[in-house]
């Protein structure tokens, strides 16, 4: 296809009638396709999975109360409510209902999606609630008086756009939004942070920051920590490089830590992130290491750093968060997590294992309180074939089993391995299997997982649904822990940006490859998924390595990258893919390009394609799927589509249409890949 000439981009107009009559007549054909008994069953399995009220209710602990929102088959949209921590250890804790967004939605005509809510502290009698239409990334923000369960007349009221706001106190936010022309980014982010007082429109609000069109985002926020209040702004110029202010009244002091480091302020501590090396005077500091220094001394020239974690080459930092007086750090090994309590003191920094903890899992930390409530924690663990637990512990006391998530799916015979590829440039990448394996040592249908990108981790989980649409019907689960994660550190990450891309698809064909080559599948029964970046990746599987799978699912994908910037979100991508404006950066963008590179059945056979996207997406824009699907169709190739008319980024927008599309994604893999 010609760069210059695009027959397709009146797909790109998300909501004309031309466009959404396309994407109906395909709906109907993919559903009618893959619907059935078989069919109705998987989803109304997948269905009571999402509904059923034994799950586990996450809440986020703010002083006395955990507030949690919970969605179910009697709360389509969902319910907003909070407990007490004595209630919260029971099997059935007593509830307080905040907001019923059921009732809200009916009562005003609007499709509401829960975005979250940002609780005033320490008296918790407002919030500031985000809604949006639909599920996308957009979001209406309202104030809601949490003692009259209802929404403030004279509360803040943020119209429609992607907005940043917190609280600075009872009457006055930090608020970033789209205040008129020009307040945007070209990413479609807020270009301006204001400060705004109750009482006063919003068009008066007062500018504390103005970024450049060209960034990706500005945000201003308040940090309430009691002895240590501060102001802060950052301006982000790419997707990885940010600036960090000291705000003071009007005047800025500029936090001289790199700009494309993790930084983050508890306290008197500043605490840095490298995502490459950073020299400091005669000391450098690896990629990937956490660093912590005294704020206020960094802040006036002292450069007294300690090195609290340094990675190699099988460990590597992948998350942190502080309780009150301590820093808990999750590491990876081999994509295996420990967890160690860092605690600073006069005498400098002491480093304990945290033990007590399920083996063979993976755990995350799932809520701290670094204002009150002391040093306590919450951490989740969970693994391929083991359900969810909620722990609760104290640093310094016992780690104990708070809540318990059932298993959905039998396991009986199932196994979990790892293994390691060796992708092109001679790297070992990574990856489980699960499965039951065969007696006779047969191949078996088998779903590849990956994504690839913006140093986000893979690490193992549950999810019945997978266990109950595809490893109870005998399938094999595969999850990829490619180079553009974080698994290894920053270095797995960085090493694939823009011309190094090519060497995500090389790790990915390289872990397909090597499950037939251990017998484990056949490229026949060999399926992959991915979404969003990872339909990226799906796209150029089906373009550049088809002799590999029998079948792909690519959803909420890009595809089209010579115009992925110009849609959306896209430009705030550039730093991760490249320019495609810059010829020197199109050549190798133009080398994998999906939409850019489909040819004919007769010089490549592609396997049979699912396409799936939400007409609300707003941060990937839905027509990269239409416009792929209808190349793919005008070639001559096996294409089904189906696009959530609602359901945003994530593609669902409730319960009942995340079962359909679960459902009809394995659906269509089984049929293709059991034969």
């Amino acid at each position: 296809m010609s760069n210059a000439i695009d027959p397709y981009l009146w797909l790109e107009e998300v909501t004309a009638d031309e466009a959404l009559d396309w994407v109906r007549t395909r709906n109907a054909a993919t559903t009618a396709a893959l619907a059935g008994d078989e069919f109705d069953a998987t989803e109304a399995r997948i269905l009571e999975v999402l509904d059923t009220d034994a799950r586990i209710p996450y809440a986020r602990r703010r002083g006395e109360f955990l507030y949690n929102f919970w969605r179910d088959a009697s709360h389509v949209r969902g319910i907003w409510r909070r407990t007490t921590m004595d209630d919260y250890r029971k099997d059935e804790p007593e509830w307080d209902v905040l907001l019923d967004l059921d009732a809200v939605a009916a009562a005003e005509g609007e499709n509401w999606v829960w975005s979250g809510a940002q609780v005033l502290r320490p008296d918790q009698k407002t919030a500031l609630v985000t809604m949006s239409r639909g599920g996308a990334d957009a979001t209406v923000v309202r104030e809601f008086d949490l003692e009259s369960r209802s929404f403030r007349g004279d509360g803040f009221f943020v119209p429609e756009a992607k907005t940043d706001v917190g609280y600075i106190d009872a009457d006055t936010v930090y608020v970033g939004t789209d205040f008129g022309d020009g307040s945007l980014t070209d990413s479609g982010y807020p270009r301006i942070a204001k400060r705004w007082h109750r009482g006063t429109p919003l068009a008066e609000a007062t500018t504390v920051f103005e970024g450049e069109a060209s960034d990706i985002s500005i945000s201003a926020w308040h940090d309430r920590t009691p002895g240590f209040e501060r102001d802060f702004v950052q301006r982000a110029t790419d997707f990885y490089n940010a600036e960090l202010y000291l705000l003071e009244g009007d005047a800025l002091t500029l936090v001289e830590t790199p700009t494309d480091a993790t930084t983050s302020v508890h306290k008197q501590w500043l605490l840095i992130r490298t995502m490459t090396a950073w020299t400091v005077g005669d000391v450098t500091y690896p990629s990937g290491a956490l660093l912590a220094t005294n704020f206020d001394d960094f802040v006036g020239g002292s450069r007294d750093i300690t090195v609290l974690f340094r990675p190699d080459a099988h460990r590597s930092l992948h998350q942190w968060a502080w309780t009150e007086n301590h820093l808990l750090v999750v590491t990876l090994v081999d994509v295996a997590t420990e967890i160690g309590i860092y605690t600073p003191s006069a005498d400098g920094w002491s480093n304990t294992p945290l033990t007590g903890l399920p083996e063979l899992t993976s755990i995350e930390i799932v809520g701290t309180d670094g204002e009150e409530n002391g040093d306590e924690f919450f951490l989740s663990s969970s693994g391929y074939l083991t359900p969810a637990t909620l722990l609760f512990g104290t640093v310094g006391g016992d780690v104990e089993a708070l809540k318990q998530a059932p298993s959905f799916f039998d396991t009986d015979g199932l196994t979990v391995a790892q293994h390691f590829a060796t992708s092109l440039d001679g790297t070992a990448i990574p990856y489980f299997v699960v499965r039951k394996e065969p007696t006779d040592g047969s191949p078996a249908p088998t779903l590849l997982y990956g994504y690839g990108g913006f140093e986000i981790s893979l690490t193992p989980s549950y999810s019945g649904a997978t266990g109950l649409a595809w490893l109870e019907k005998g399938g094999t689960y595969v999850v990829a822990n490619i180079r553009g994660g974080g698994e290894y550190g920053p270095d797995w990450h960085t090493q694939v940006l823009r011309a190094g891309r090519h060497k995500v698809h090389e790790d990915f064909a390289a872990v397909a490859r090597d499950l037939v080559d251990r017998g484990i599948t056949t490229p026949n029964q060999l399926g992959a998924q991915g979404g969003s970046n990872g339909g990226l990746l799906m796209g150029i599987m089906i373009t550049k390595y088809p002799e590999l799978f029998g079948a792909i699912v690519c959803q909420v994908p890009l595809l089209d990258m010579k115009r992925y910037h110009l849609l959306l979100a896209g430009a705030s991508w550039v730093a991760e893919y490249g320019n495609p404006d810059d010829p020197d950066e199109w050549a190798f963008i133009a080398e994998y390009s999906p939409y850019q590179n489909i040819v004919s059945p007769t010089e490549k056979k592609y396997p049979p394609i699912l396409i799936a996207t939400s007409t609300r997406d707003d941060r990937v824009h839905p027509g990269h799927a239409r416009k792929m699907a209808a190349r793919l169709e005008e070639a001559g190739h096996t294409v089904s589509y189906f696009e959530n008319i609602e359901g945003g980024h994530g593609g669902a927008a409730d319960n009942a249409q995340l079962a359909f599309k679960t459902a009809l994604t394995y659906q269509f893999l089984w049929n293709t890949l059991s034969d």
